[in-house]
Order: C-alpha cells, then sequence, then structure tokens
C-alpha cells in the first residue's frame, strides 16, 4: 500500500450524453427550451393561484406550492447541464456536487410529500365534504406545506455528508448528468453498503410513505365514487383527481424505478435515462396536465390573459 500511488478527486466529471458528441447541439436546444417552458408553464400556475379568487382553495394552494417546488428543484440541476453542454466542459468541483447532491434531496422531500398532501386533501373534499372546510383550513394547509418543505432537511443532509466523507481516489467519471448518490457510490473507494441501505431507507421514508398514502387515498376516493348514483356527478369526482393522478404516476413511477430498483449492468444507463422524468419531464408536463385537464384554472387563465389585453390597450 505504501508503495501505491492515489488522487485524491477534488472534481468530478458528469459524463451526461458526452457520448453522442453531434447531438450536443440539439441537446442544448430541447433542455433550454424545456427549462424555459418550466419556469413559464410553473410560474404561472404560482401566478394564478395567488391572483384569482376561484382558485383560492386548498387544492390549488398547495398546487401552487408544489409547481414552486418543480421551480427550485429543476434549477438545481438543469442550468449547470446546459452550462456543461454549451461549455463542452463537464468538471463540477467537490464541494459544488456536494452542494447539488444536497439541494436535490432536500428538494426532493417535499415534492414527495406535497404529492401525498394533495391525494389526503381530494380525499377529505370528496369523501368527507362535510367536514373538509374545517379540517383544511388555511392554518393547516400553511403547516402542511411548512412541515414537507422542513422535515428531510436534517436527514438528507446526514445523508449527504455521510455520502462525500467516503473516500474518493482515481476515478472521477460519473456515468450521470447531475449529481446523484448512486453514480457517487459507484467511484467511492470503499464498501458502500451502509450507504447503499441509507438510500434504500430514504426512499422509502420519504418516496413510499408518500405513494402509499396517495395509493390509499385512491382506493377510498374510488371506493366512495362508484357508488355515487349519477353519471355526472362520477364524471365529476373524477375529473377533479385525474390531473393529480397522472403527475404523481409520472414522478412517483420513475422515482421508484430509479431509487429502487437493483443492480445490473443497465443500472447506469436506466438511471440516468430515468432521472430525466422526475427532474425534467415532470416539471415541464405539470402545468400542461393542470391548464389543459381543469377547467378552474382554464377559466382563470383566460381571465388573466383577458386582463392583460384590456391593460395593454388602455
Amino acid at each position: 500500500m505504501a508503495g501505491e500511488n492515489f488522487t485524491i478527486v477534488l472534481e468530478f466529471i458528469l459524463l451526461g450524453f458526452s457520448d453522442q458528441p453531434e447531438l450536443q447541439g440539439l441537446l442544448f436546444g430541447i433542455f433550454l427550451v424545456i427549462y424555459l417552458s418550466i419556469l413559464i408553464g410553473n410560474g404561472l400556475i404560482i401566478v394564478l393561484t395567488k391572483v384569482d379568487p376561484a382558485l383560492q382553495n386548498p387544492m390549488y394552494f398547495f398546487l401552487g406550492n408544489f409547481s414552486f417546488t418543480e421551480i427550485c428543484y429543476t434549477s438545481v440541476t438543469l442550468p449547470r447541464m446546459l452550462i456543461n453542454i454549451w461549455t463542452k466542459n463537464r468538471n463540477i468541483s467537490f464541494v459544488a456536487c456536494a452542494i447539488q447532491l444536497g439541494f436535490l434531496l432536500i428538494l426532493g422531500t417535499p415534492e414527495c410529500l406535497i404529492l401525498g398532501i394533495m391525494a389526503y386533501d381530494r380525499y377529505l373534499a370528496i369523501c368527507k365534504p362535510l367536514h373538509y372546510p374545517l379540517i383544511m383550513n388555511h392554518k393547516l394547509c400553511v403547516q402542511l406545506v411548512a412541515g414537507s418543505w422542513s422535515i428531510g432537511i436534517p436527514v438528507q443532509i446526514a445523508q449527504t455528508y455521510q455520502i462525500f466523507s467516503l473516500p474518493f481516489y482515481g476515478s472521477n467519471k460519473l456515468n450521470h448528468v447531475f449529481c446523484d448518490p448512486r453514480p457517487l457510490l459507484r467511484v467511492a473507494c470503499k464498501d458502500t453498503f451502509v450507504n447503499e441501505l441509507s438510500i434504500y431507507a430514504g426512499a422509502l421514508l420519504f418516496l413510499m410513505i408518500p405513494f402509499l398514502l396517495i395509493l390509499w387515498s385512491y382506493i377510498k376516493i374510488t371506493s366512495i365514487i362508484l357508488k355515487l348514483p349519477s353519471t355526472t356527478a362520477r364524471y365529476k369526482a373524477f375529473s377533479t383527481c385525474s390531473s393529480h393522478v397522472m403527475v404523481v404516476g409520472l414522478f412517483f413511477g420513475s422515482m421508484i424505478i430509479t431509487y429502487l430498483q437493483p443492480k445490473s449492468s443497465d443500472s447506469a444507463k436506466n438511471e440516468k435515462i430515468f432521472s430525466l422524468f422526475y427532474t425534467i419531464l415532470t416539471p415541464m408536463f405539470n402545468p400542461l396536465i393542470y391548464t389543459l385537464r381543469n377547467k378552474d384554472v382554464i377559466a382563470a387563465l383566460k381571465k388573466l390573459l383577458l386582463k392583460c389585453g384590456g391593460t395593454k390597450n388602455i
């Protein structure tokens, strides 16, 4: 051991899609359009839920907060990806990588929890309509959102510290588009079994528990809706949940596959692809799904556009 040379890793190289140099210009254009769409679409939802009186209820309060989380979450990864592609410099310092991973984990927690809270909100609205205004008051809504933001911070900071306390020597190439736990553990020069268990435990705590809450909520909701005598009432009840179900399917489906899939020869490639679903595609589709499938949001958007048009004419 004394005769061997070791190089302490001071920076990592995010390989991303560098194995396809002919596509770099196209990828930059696609990711730039996606990022602008995320900022504009989710920003518009935040504005609508703040200014339109018809959207001043718990469901849209949670939607506005979810859209804000989506913007923050995406901004941790996409700008860096765009810079890497544009400059062709894929290096990221050890500290910058730790900061990116920390924010990614911290912001991922409220995303999962708010989606669970939104499902519980729909359960109360449909299954307990008489008690809904008393239970889901503004104070509780604020407490739930604040809790979803703060509850995971100590755990995720500890997990980030645990990963970056590992020794990194030699290889510093991460076969990923951003700093993520599993690619980092692959290049660590130590047995990472405990760290992997920690990742699975975190995924079960902040991913599977909200998912199970969502599943339980919609089982209850479905059982109540199917008992409604009117077809119109059943359709209306299902339509209030359909947008949320689609976003949940996209987000949780890709995250569960990414973090809970077993190791295999193709797992690194699969992680890189599926990570784009929950970090990029879900935030992009979220405003589209809620705008195109929600009559209240469409009406609020039309009012805002008419108001802006009238102000411009004046």
